[in-house]
Parts: C-alpha cells; sequence; structure tokens
C-alpha cells in the first residue's frame, strides 16, 4: 500500500491545478487599393455601422488604433480629417470543450508464437481550460469625402480571462499593433501575428 501513496499524492495534486490560460495568435487580412495614399494627413476613427462607441471596449480599441495609426505618421484628429478610420468590434464567449477524463484502449495480437490482448486506461488530469472570449476587429480606412475603401483590415484573436490579454486594454494594444503591422501589409495576405 505504501508504495501507492506518491501515485495517490500526485494525482491529488494534480486535480487542483488551476485552469491553464489560453491566447491565440491574432489572425490578420489586410486589402490594399493600388492606388491608396496612406500613413499621411489627417485622420478621424469613427465606429463602424453596428458597432456600439458607448462602450469602454469600444473606447479601449479606438485608442490603440489611434496611437497605432499616430505611430505611422498619421496625425489623429477627433472630426474634419481628410481620411476616415471606421472601427468594428465584436466580441463573444466561448464555452470550452467538453471531454472525458477517462480513455480506454485495447489491442490484440495473433502470430505464430502465439497471442496477447492488451488493454489501456488513460487518465487526463489536465483541468479544462476556462471560458475565452473571442474579439474580432475591422478596420476601413476612406476619404472622409467618400468613394471606396482605401485599405481595410481585419483581426481577430481568443484569450481566457485569466490570462495576460484578459483586459479590453491589453487585447486592444496586442491586435490594433498586429493588424498595422507593416502597414499596409500584403493585399489579401492572411498571416498569424504572436
Amino acid at each position: 500500500m505504501m508504495k501507492f501513496a506518491p501515485l495517490i499524492l500526485t494525482v491529488l495534486a494534480l486535480t487542483g491545478c488551476a485552469t491553464p490560460s489560453f491566447v491565440s495568435p491574432v489572425e490578420v487580412t489586410r486589402f490594399a487599393g493600388p492606388q491608396a495614399r496612406l500613413a499621411s494627413g489627417t485622420i478621424a476613427i469613427t465606429p463602424a455601422q453596428g458597432t456600439d462607441s458607448a462602450t469602454p471596449e469600444y473606447a479601449a480599441f479606438a485608442a490603440a488604433v489611434g496611437r497605432e495609426l499616430t505611430a505611422l505618421g498619421y496625425s489623429v484628429v477627433a472630426t474634419g480629417g481628410a481620411q476616415v478610420a471606421q472601427l468594428s468590434l465584436t466580441q463573444s464567449v466561448s464555452l470550452p470543450e467538453r471531454r472525458s477524463p477517462v480513455s480506454v484502449g485495447g489491442g490484440a495480437s495473433a502470430g505464430s508464437y502465439g497471442s496477447g490482448v492488451g488493454l489501456g486506461i488513460g487518465l487526463d488530469l489536465t483541468p479544462p481550460r476556462g471560458e475565452a472570449v473571442e474579439t474580432r476587429i475591422a478596420l476601413f480606412i476612406r476619404p472622409a469625402a467618400g468613394g471606396s475603401n482605401l485599405w481595410e483590415g481585419r483581426a481577430n484573436m481568443s484569450a481566457t480571462a485569466d490570462s495576460e490579454y484578459g483586459t479590453a486594454e491589453a487585447t486592444a494594444a496586442r491586435m490594433a499593433a498586429a493588424l498595422l503591422q507593416g502597414f499596409p501589409g500584403t493585399s489579401s495576405e492572411t498571416i498569424l501575428v504572436e
């Protein structure tokens, strides 16, 4: 009985582990017009149609996008810019996948020297991942006077609330930097930014 005590203690210790945090890479896709005049002049950030701009999350993302646009060479203004950057933000909660911690496998063999049957039981003590927030942003840059988009980009990522990107500010900074990294980027290319 004593030789099984360390195994039992290990199993009990593992079952008390905290739920692991999770952060996905940021998936980014961008499109640029062939004659686009970008990264100079004035630009105003406005909410895209259907986006609630009265939330703290939207404010965090608009501020992060504004910092990145400023770093690119734009002069961000509240209104009256030569260009408009319309920002769309959607977030949803994805529930963790439920799976059985026990798996059973079997095997059999037969040959000229005999036969055998085996049975294995696997016990996964890894705690399930917690709820993850999936965040999607889209940015559309166009002339303020109207017309076609000069540039557009989309980014999405998922992270659990207990990760380093569990706040709107941290997520916004990461996603805005990934979306505008290497601006304007290769049109129609999808990249993953760690």
